[in-house]
């Protein structure tokens, strides 16, 4: 058993990546994940104590990042879960197609959790006080 994180651009990123870490030791498996980011992930905030594989991509030259996630699950056996970070839109921004968690939550062979980040407001310490 092995859950999956892709690590996206932004808040989005972050979140799902602190997802799959969250995830990975309830299940008490490994961790793999793979960075769309256009920059290589910061290993410094990995925690030591998970089995994590990180798969870096060499550029935006290499490949569509969903076939980049698509093919990292073809490649590895036991694959179980797919955890991805999604962003708030817009009723205009939902009917528009393509977005690359959209393409994963259709196409992946796996089960996928789909997390997002709090609002501003949902987060602890923001808001009007009292």
């Amino acid at each position: 058993m092995t859950v999956m994180t892709a690590v996206a651009e932004g808040r989005e990123g972050d979140h799902a990546l602190a997802a799959g870490i969250a995830e990975a030791r309830l299940l008490g498996t490994d961790l793999v994940v793979v960075n769309l980011r256009l920059s290589a992930l910061d290993r410094s905030g990995l925690p030591e104590d998970l089995k994590i594989t990180l798969v870096e991509r060499s550029g935006p030259g290499d490949r569509d990042p969903v076939d980049a996630v698509l093919d990292e699950i073809d490649a590895r056996s036991g694959v179980d879960r797919l955890i991805i970070g999604i962003r708030r839109r817009s009723p205009v921004g939902k009917a528009l197609l393509g977005s690359v968690s959209q393409r994963l939550l259709l196409q992946s062979p796996v089960p996928v959790l789909a997390v997002k980040p709090p609002a501003p407001s949902e987060r602890p310490g923001a808001g009007s006080p009292g």
